[in-house]
């Protein structure tokens, strides 16, 4: 009940900005639907009122015992984004869906943008110690992922590094044409 807004709109506009102070809504709002929105919406915590000030103080406490909150970050390189915490991943606005090997291939690829990673730290990220044989699953696996990360794009952003294994390119890709 702030003037020209209400805290649930301030908790999200602060989210949407990529803050992630600590957030406290205390408020007469005490409806189960009202508590949910908040704490859905971003909040750390919810106190209706009336409130003891022992239980606030507790819960001011409890917040600052947390710390820094660690959100994971969105891994980018150019305009191809993976985000860790919904599993998601975009080309630009386009949503791509992987099968979770794919995932976790472009997962390893990002987070090491530019630096080339050997067969065997990918199938040690990707895979089971029972796979590391001398089958194809990487270059299968690769294959699949360039087909729904790159080509509907026109865009190179894996690179084969022979005799070593498989880099992503630090802008993301640049179009087919030039990859040659």
């Amino acid at each position: 009940m702030l003037p020209g807004t209400d805290g649930f709109e301030v908790c999200a506009r602060l989210r949407r900005r990529g803050l992630w102070t600590p957030v406290l809504m205390l408020t007469a709002r005490d409806a189960v639907a009202d508590r949910v929105r908040g704490l859905d919406g971003g909040a750390d915590d919810y106190l209706t009122k009336p409130f003891e000030l022992d239980e606030l103080y507790a819960r001011l406490r409890a917040l600052a015992r947390r710390g820094p909150a660690s959100r994971p970050t969105v891994l980018q390189a150019g305009d191809l984004r993976l985000d860790p915490a919904t599993r998601q991943v975009w080309r630009g606005t386009v949503e791509i869906t992987l099968t979770s090997k794919e995932y976790a291939l472009l997962e390893a690829l990002l987070r090491h943008p530019g630096t080339v990673l050997t067969r065997d730290m990918l199938i040690e990220h990707c895979w089971d110690l029972a796979s590391r044989s001398h089958s194809n699953v990487i270059e299968v696996h690769i294959r699949a992922l360039r087909d729904k990360i790159d080509r509907p794009f026109g865009t190179a952003a894996i690179q084969t590094v022979r005799g070593a294994g498989y880099r992503l390119r630090r802008d993301g890709g640049t179009p087919l044409q030039e990859a040659r």
